[in-house]
């Protein structure tokens, strides 16, 4: 039985089956094994994370008595809760919003434009070279009008990226989400703008951390652990050293690692001691973070990264914030894998207008016959549609390596 624990319960001998947080809050990189080393489990209780998942049928179990939350009952919880948003709007009024379909062209071509200015920024700022944040803002009014448009199109571009682009790609999304969350919370234009250029430049210490340590496919040593995990504060500085001066974009940079616990880095910052734009950091950083495939670790698909998310939120999000995320994004964002009342299974492929949990669905395989069938896109929001999604499924499980082509297909 898959159990979720505290750190504190954790004890030799029990089988880790998973992390509650992102792999970039602990050294390891794998998180389903026997905890056999006396190191390792120093390392665990050492680090950020606050709870982990067993598997009781390989490990022991927590002792007698001691009440631990199952995956079915954990799964129940979060689905209630993310539940209780479907009724609120995502999405921007209608004389606004284009389909998705008419914005994913302009998005992939802002998003080819973004990576190469990106790119020469970054160059030019590993020189001690000032930013030139004329063209950065301008950058994020572009990706800001194309949010506008629709939401979905240019984060979903944004996330698909290679090992060799994550620097760069990261940078664009992280301002795409940012942009997109800022709006949900109905911030003014220039906080919508500023929220961008923080997404922007966010981790741009991350230039300076060693290539070899950020791309590790196997164990971080406590050095490189504590490299990695000095990246902020260091693009902190380096913003201060290429002129950048907004007090925002700093901020954000520098406590986008904090979390409302008080567990983060590098300043271990509480509640309220941490700013709304930097608890919005925060979320943006890690689920494009989570979403991205890496060297180390293939990328969760979106439903589940938001579910994965709502786990950690207590401890890790703010959580009115983190609603909010869930609103702008969806909880079925595009690209995530569902299966509808029919047994079928789609790929998400634009949100619902009017609910979160009426997005449109591109089904391609039944679960009765076991075969893929000619896909068929379905608008759960339509009067009379008796489809509904009855759940996430992961598309590993299933062995689909094409959902990215079946959303992008819908050109």
């Amino acid at each position: 039985m898959i159990k979720k624990i505290s750190v504190q319960q954790l004890q030799l001998g029990m089988f880790l089956e998973g992390m509650c947080g992102s792999w970039m809050d602990h050294p390891f990189w794998r998180t389903r094994f026997k905890l056999e080393d006396p190191e390792d489990l120093q390392r665990v209780l050492h680090s950020s994370v606050q709870e982990v998942w067993i598997d009781t049928s390989k490990g022991l179990d927590v002792a007698r008595g001691v009440h631990a939350e199952t995956r079915d009952e954990v799964d129940s919880r979060i689905e209630t809760q993310l539940g209780e948003l479907s009724v609120l709007a995502s999405l921007e009024p209608e004389d606004q919003a284009v389909s998705f379909d008419q914005e994913i062209h302009r998005a992939a071509q802002i998003c080819l434009k973004s990576k190469q200015a990106i790119t020469q920024m970054l160059q030019e700022a590993r020189m001690g070279q000032a930013i030139h944040q004329e063209d950065a803002r301008a950058l994020v009014n572009e990706i800001s009008a194309s949010i506008t448009r629709n939401p979905s199109a240019l984060i979903s571009m944004a996330r698909l990226k290679t090992a060799d682009d994550y620097t760069y790609m990261h940078s664009v999304a992280v301002c795409a989400l940012m942009v997109s969350l800022a709006r949900q919370l109905n911030l003014d234009a220039q906080q919508v703008r500023e929220a961008g250029f923080a997404g922007l430049l966010h981790d741009i210490g991350k230039i300076v951390v060693p290539h070899n340590i950020l791309n590790k496919p196997g164990r971080l040593t406590d050095h490189e652990f504590s490299v990695v995990r000095n990246h902020p504060s260091l693009g902190h500085q380096l913003l201060l050293t290429s002129g950048v001066d907004n007090p925002v974009v700093l901020d954000v940079c520098l406590h986008h690692h904090e979390k409302v616990d008080g567990t983060g880095y590098p300043e271990g910052l509480k509640g309220d001691r941490i700013s709304l734009f930097a608890k919005m950091g925060a979320i943006c950083d890690v689920y494009d973070a989570i979403t991205s495939d890496r060297p180390y670790k293939n990328g969760w698909d979106p439903s589940e990264a938001i579910h994965k998310m709502a786990e950690w939120s207590a401890g890790h999000f703010d959580i009115p914030v983190f609603q909010a995320f869930v609103r702008s994004i969806g909880i079925y964002p595009v690209g995530s894998l569902v299966r509808l009342t029919s047994g079928r299974l789609g790929v998400v492929v634009d949100h619902g207008r009017r609910s979160l949990l009426t997005p449109q669905v591109k089904v391609f395989y039944s679960t009765v016959s076991k075969m893929r069938i000619p896909p068929q896109v379905v608008d759960l929001a339509t009067p009379g549609c008796k489809e509904k999604i009855v759940g996430r499924e992961n598309p590993e499980s299933w062995n689909f390596h094409d959902l990215n082509k079946l959303w992008m297909s819908w050109m």
